[in-house]
């Protein structure tokens, strides 16, 4: 019989949904828990291969659980320059804009929350401004 054994990933991302007054379900807790536990951001591929070995939880179902965890705010999605979105969770329950450091080597996508992102900036007459995106590229520790 195979050991089900909590991790701290497991128990925040159970604490995070029912913490926002959602249904607990394997595959909400397993996506949200697979993003806590990375350390970076994930692309929908990473997140079925951090799931393995474990229950089941086909692709579609991977993408309904990522399209509510961003819905609910739980997690926020990155534009990688490959055209891939990457996720992350946003462990406080409500995503607040930081900056993501981009590994030019490699892809990786991890989030600078100590980096101060302004607001807003300066509009041309006539525009409005809904969000404000910084990202910083390099190479990360393991490329470098």
């Amino acid at each position: 019989m195979k050991s089900t054994r909590r991790t701290p990933a497991d128990t925040t991302a159970v604490q995070l949904i029912r913490g926002a007054g959602e249904r607990l379900t394997g595959p909400r807790s397993a996506v949200l828990a697979a993003l806590i536990g990375a350390g970076h951001a994930l692309t929908h591929h990473e997140i079925e291969e951090a799931l393995r070995p474990g229950p089941a939880v086909d692709r579609v179902t991977v993408y309904r659980v990522l399209d509510w965890l961003l819905a609910i705010g739980l997690a926020h999605r990155i534009a990688g320059d490959d055209r891939v979105w990457r996720f992350t969770a946003t462990v406080q329950g409500r995503h607040r804009s930081h900056a993501h450091f981009t590994c030019s080597e490699c892809g990786k996508v991890v989030c600078l929350r100590d980096v101060k992102v302004p607001s807003a900036a300066r509009m041309p007459r006539g525009f409005l401004s809904r969000e404000v995106e910084l990202t910083i590229k390099g190479l990360c520790a393991a490329c470098h």
